[in-house]
């Protein structure tokens, strides 16, 4: 496989050469690592719909787009009171 090269701060490339030192890796192995455990928008999406579907399977957890966002607002309202400690 051909390599690519990217442009990013040195200071950004310095820390990602620590983090795949710490490590025992290359920054390039480190970083072909990190491209393989990382989810594109795409497959988040579709993992997160297949969880929605083994839920309303399995107990019928199937909220409507107003309990989803009421639920998204308090999820949001709990991690703001938490960081806020």
């Amino acid at each position: 496989m051909p390599d690519a090269n990217i442009r990013l701060p040195e200071e950004a490339k310095d820390r990602l050469a620590a983090l795949a030192a710490a490590e025992g890796l290359s920054l390039r192995a480190y970083l072909a690592r990190l491209a393989e455990t990382l989810l594109t928008p795409a497959e988040r999406a579709e993992r997160a719909e297949k969880a929605r579907a083994v839920l309303q399977e399995w107990n019928g957890y199937a909220p409507t787009a107003p309990e989803q966002r009421d639920l998204d607002s308090e999820l949001d309202r709990r991690l703001a009171q938490v960081t806020a400690r």
